[in-house]
């Protein structure tokens, strides 16, 4: 049986897009990619992460990635969304990649507490359920060789496209985690310059707070 790794990089940051990424693996190079340290993308260094991109890319079937941009982002979590785009985007690449391969296993790294309920929302966008077993975890990435594959996937592209953000405003960018000093001046300093830019993900807080200035000082403060 095929199995379609599907997990996620960039959830969290406040600059740059999230990434969804999924990868069909067949049992041969799911052993061989083992064989070579395939494993959450977290616990490689960039390097190693594009080595082992080039060969995800060689030994599977096929693959698919997808670019969720700030904007997007943003629409979906003014309704406290982020989890359905999540499950919309896992179903689009489901359904791209479920065409003639037979049966196919389906792992998804869930990114919701509620295991079930985000199984059956994603099931209800998936155009053909007859030919797959759909499978969502928490931390799939760290036990499924398919979904470590997806996420090293998804991580480079993340990757890329923070280097094409660096390229247009410095490397004081940073990585675009709010945990990065470098990200966290850089928004200090350019969140009101470069707001319309599409880079921030502006229902963040961190970018909220940054344009909002200074907090209004309180009587006590005079």
């Amino acid at each position: 049986m095929l199995t379609l790794g599907i997990d996620d990089a960039g959830r969290g940051p406040v600059i740059g897009p999230m990434i969804l990424a999924g990868c069909l693996l067949d049992e041969n190079a799911e052993k061989e990619l083992k064989k070579l340290g395939v494993k959450d993308s977290k616990q490689l260094t960039q390097k190693r992460r594009e080595f082992l991109e080039a060969k995800i890319k060689e030994l599977a079937e096929t693959f698919e990635v997808i670019i969720i941009p700030p904007l997007e982002i943003d629409g979906s979590t003014e309704q406290g969304k982020l989890n359905e785009l999540e499950a919309i985007a896992s179903s689009k690449i489901i359904n791209r990649i479920n065409k003639g391969f037979g049966k196919i296993k389906v792992v998804v790294d869930c990114p919701s507490v509620s295991i079930e309920k985000w199984r059956d929302f994603l099931k209800t966008r998936v155009l053909n359920l007859s030919n797959l077993e759909i499978v969502c975890e928490h931390k799939a990435d760290q036990n499924h060789v398919s979904v470590s594959a997806a996420s090293i996937l998804a991580k480079c592209m993340r990757e890329r496209e923070m280097e094409k953000l660096k390229k247009l405003y410095g490397d004081k960018i940073g990585s675009g985690y709010t945990s990065d000093p470098l990200t966290q001046a850089f928004v200090k300093t350019h969140a009101k310059k470069h707001q319309d830019k599409g880079i921030f993900r502006k229902s963040w807080a961190t970018w909220k707070n940054a344009v909002s200035g200074p907090s209004q000082k309180k009587l006590g403060d005079y």
